[in-house]
């Protein structure tokens, strides 16, 4: 107080003042104003309007903000413009509300945004362009929604993600593709879903072990489907519980290029031989179509399992080469041991050898 009226009114000041009065005025500059019943900080720029029963944005935040608080509020609905020209803004929390739906472009201003929370509110779908405009995002916490999905490329573009909230929504399955443009990500939160442990989560299954080799943070993934998985962590259920996924594509992809026609059976009539000399003409249709065979769903995958069988059965047969030389050579020393046994008995007390022993000095005597 003193020490800005000392800038407007007194053409001197002392020096320790100065520094204030430059201060008070940059300050002045950068929040002109305050939004009603909220609570600003002219040094770090936040606006705290958190707790107010709102059921709308104050529009009148200033175009400086750099954090915005508006949890703990009754926001249901946000107009496309809610947040307009506040492109300084970095972290926005709009947690604990009863938003249900977010428009595409309303975070289109927010180029600067570092964190974004959205934890308990309704929210149950989000538009794949939603976040399209903040490319320095960090941090964003979804749990506590009602989403049962994610769309395809919600993500894109993010490479600065590095923590990402999905705990306790309704998801039962993710998208490989949807989490892949996030090379950065350092955390990720799924637990709390029920989730259905299936062919539809096998390759997001892949995905969460690259995410953990490569030293990310996940935390548990528990099954709820099928009743055999129920409770347990979908990182621990092995991969060969999905090789029927592979038949059900391959039977999948064979029955949509099945094309209808008469149907093929053994009386029907065979094509009438052609005349000598004359090239027999097809007839379409008459002829049975051959089965195909099974084909793998991957060549690559074909290629590695023969790799594999062929190893596991080289390995299996030097296992039994080892073990018939060790048979033999086992056979051996037994044998050498028991004539070896059999050449110490008489040298033991035995009463056969010494019996001979006696005849043989009576006959030289």
């Amino acid at each position: 107080g003193s020490d800005l009226a000392c800038c407007f009114l007194s053409p001197i000041c002392p020096p320790h003042q100065g520094i204030t009065c430059w201060v008070a005025l940059y300050a002045v500059e950068a929040l002109p104003t305050c939004p009603f019943s909220c609570k600003c900080d002219s040094r770090s720029l936040e606006v705290d309007c958190s707790g107010l029963g709102l059921t709308t944005v104050p529009p009148d935040v200033p175009a400086a903000t750099r954090t915005l608080l508006l949890l703990n509020n009754k926001l249901s609905a946000l107009p496309s413009w809610a947040f307009a020209n506040l492109s300084s803004l970095q972290r926005l929390d709009l947690s604990n509300n009863f938003l249900d739906q977010l428009p595409h472009s309303i975070f289109g201003d927010l180029t600067n945004l570092t964190e974004l929370q959205l934890r308990n509110n309704s929210i149950r779908t989000l538009d794949r362009d939603l976040l399209r405009h903040a490319p320095l995002l960090r941090h964003l916490d979804l749990s506590i929604n009602g989403l049962a999905q994610l769309p395809s490329g919600l993500f894109d573009g993010l490479l600065a993600l590095r923590s990402l909230s999905l705990r306790s929504n309704r998801l039962q399955n993710l998208d490989r593709l949807t989490f892949e443009p996030l090379a950065n990500l350092q955390l990720l939160q799924v637990g709390d879903n029920p989730w259905e442990c299936d062919c539809n989560l096998r390759e997001f299954k892949h995905w969460m072990e690259w995410f953990s080799y490569r030293g990310g943070r996940l935390d548990q993934l528990a099954c709820t489907l099928p009743k055999e998985l129920r409770g347990k962590d979908m990182r621990m259920v092995p991969m060969e519980m999905f090789n029927y996924c592979s038949q059900l594509e391959d039977e999948n992809s064979s029955a949509g290029l099945d094309i209808p026609g008469p149907p093929c059976t053994k009386a029907s009539p065979e094509p009438a031989k052609p005349k000598p000399g004359a090239e027999p003409e097809p007839e379409p249709g008459t002829a049975c179509p051959q089965k195909q065979r099974h084909r793998p769903a991957s060549v690559r995958r074909a290629m590695g399992t023969v790799i594999i069988a062929g190893v596991v059965c080289g390995i299996v047969c030097i296992m039994m080469v080892v073990a018939a030389a060790y048979g033999c050579i086992y056979a051996s020393l037994m044998a050498k041991y028991h004539r070896e046994l059999k050449k110490r008995q008489p040298l033991m007390g035995d009463p056969e050898g010494e019996h001979e022993d006696q005849k043989q000095i009576s006959s030289v005597a």
